[in-house]
C-alpha cells in the first residue's frame, strides 16, 4: 500500500477506535447505574386506580403469596387462584394496604400472626369462597379490618362463635355463613348467626366439660373409698388370725403378745 494511503487511513481508524471505546465506557456505566425492573410473578401488575396504588395478581395461578410486592401498595387483590394457606407475618412489608382481597381460593388455615401488621391501616379484607372450616379467634387479633368469610365449609361449634364476635363483618355477608358440619345435626344447612340465637355453643362446651369433671372426681372418689374398705377389712382379718393364733400359745406369752395387738388395732 503507497504511503500516502496509509497516512490517510491513519486518523479514520483511530477514530473508529475512540468510538468503540467511547461506546463501551456508556455501556458499562449505564450496566453499573441501572437497576433490573422488578420481576413480577406472571399475571401480576401494580397499576393506580382511584388514586390509589394497586397490586394485581387476580387469576394468576398463584400457590403461594408472593415476594415482591411493592411495600407502598394500598390495594393488593389475589383472588381466584390457588393458595392453600396463609402463614405468619404473610403481609408484614405491607404497612400502607387498605384492602386485601383473598376471595375464591383454596385457603383452607390461618396461622396466628397472618396479619400482623395491618391492624392500623387495614380496612377490608375479603376471605369469602376459600375451604375454611375452623379459624382460630387469635388470627384476627387486633384487626379492625370488615371481615368477609362467606362461603366457606365452616364447623359451627365455640371455636367459630368466638371468632365471629372478635370480628366484624362486611355488611350483608353473615347470611353467607352457614353450618356445613356441627354436632348437632339440625344445624347443617342453617346461617350461624340463626343457630347461635337460640344455642351457645360455648356454654354447652363449659356444661360439657363440668359434668366429664364431676364424673371424673366421683370415679376417683369411689376408687379412694373402696381401697379404705379394702384395707380395713383386710386389717380385720389379719387381726382375727393373730388373735386365733394367740389363743393357741401359752397363757404367759399370749398375754403379751394379745395386749400388743390390741394396742396395734387401736
Amino acid at each position: 500500500m503507497p504511503v500516502a494511503e496509509r497516512v490517510l487511513l491513519r486518523p479514520v481508524t483511530m477514530g473508529l477506535l475512540l468510538q468503540s471505546l467511547l461506546l463501551l465506557i456508556i455501556l458499562l456505566l449505564l450496566g453499573c447505574c441501572l437497576r433490573p425492573a422488578t420481576a413480577f410473578p406472571k399475571g401480576c401488575y401494580p397499576s393506580e386506580e382511584e388514586g390509589l396504588k394497586t397490586f394485581r395478581c387476580s387469576n394468576a395461578r398463584l400457590t403461594e403469596i408472593p415476594r415482591d410486592i411493592p411495600n407502598d401498595t394500598n390495594k393488593l387483590y389475589l383472588d381466584s387462584n390457588r393458595i392453600p394457606f396463609l402463614p405468619r407475618d404473610a403481609f408484614r412489608d405491607l404497612p400502607l394496604l387498605l384492602e386485601l382481597d383473598l376471595s375464591h381460593n383454596v385457603i383452607a388455615s390461618i396461622e396466628s400472626g397472618a396479619f400482623r401488621g395491618l391492624a392500623e391501616h387495614l380496612h377490608s379484607l375479603d376471605l369469602s369462597s376459600n375451604r375454611l372450616v375452623s379459624v382460630s379467634k387469635d388470627a384476627f387479633s387486633n384487626l379492625k379490618a370488615k371481615v368477609n368469610l362467606s362461603n366457606n365449609p365452616w364447623l359451627c361449634d365455640c371455636r367459630l362463635q368466638e371468632l365471629i364476635r372478635t370480628v366484624e363483618l362486611v355488611a350483608g355477608s353473615s347470611g353467607g355463613i352457614v353450618c356445613d358440619s356441627s354436632a348437632q345435626e339440625e344445624h347443617v344447612g342453617k346461617a350461624f348467626l340463626q343457630v347461635i340465637a337460640d344455642t351457645d355453643f360455648c356454654n354447652v362446651y363449659k356444661k360439657t366439660t363440668d359434668i366429664a369433671m364431676l364424673v371424673t372426681m366421683f370415679g376417683w372418689f369411689a376408687m379412694v373409698i373402696s381401697y379404705l374398705v379394702y384395707y380395713v377389712r383386710q386389717n380385720q382379718e389379719d387381726a382375727r388370725r393373730h388373735l386365733e393364733y394367740l389363743k393357741s400359745l401359752p397363757s404367759k406369752q399370749r398375754r403379751s403378745e394379745e395386749s400388743s395387738t390390741i394396742s396395734t388395732v387401736v
